[in-house]
């Protein structure tokens, strides 16, 4: 199971980390990653890890500015986000998947204001 939090509403330039908690089952081996939907535009992929969790690849929207990062003793992954622009505002999710990403869990929403 992933549950994603620490969504909210800041303004253009702040800084705010997205938690992901994996309970449940051990997701060793497996990609993991945050994406994000904003209204009326597909889900697009953000920042993730490798299956084996030594690379990390991110959109290049977010390059820079993002910073994906993991807690293997508490089974989190934290999505760091900084110099946050409106266009970021989306609901964002965590998945992880061994091939492709089929593990979803609820998103949570940030707004970032002009």
């Amino acid at each position: 199971q992933l549950q994603a939090s620490g969504g909210g509403l800041v303004q253009a330039g702040d800084s705010l980390r997205l938690s992901c908690a994996v309970s449940g089952r051990t997701y060793s081996n497996y990609k993991i990653g945050w994406f994000r939907q904003a209204p009326g535009k597909e889900r697009e992929f953000v920042a993730g890890f490798s299956r084996r969790g030594d690379t990390t690849s991110y959109a290049d929207s977010v390059k820079g500015r993002f910073s994906i990062s993991r807690d293997n003793i508490n089974n989190t992954v934290y999505l760091q986000m900084n110099s946050l622009k409106p266009e970021d505002t989306a609901v964002y999710y965590c998945a992880a998947g061994y091939t492709t990403y089929d593990s979803w869990g609820q998103g949570t929403q940030l707004t970032v204001s002009s």
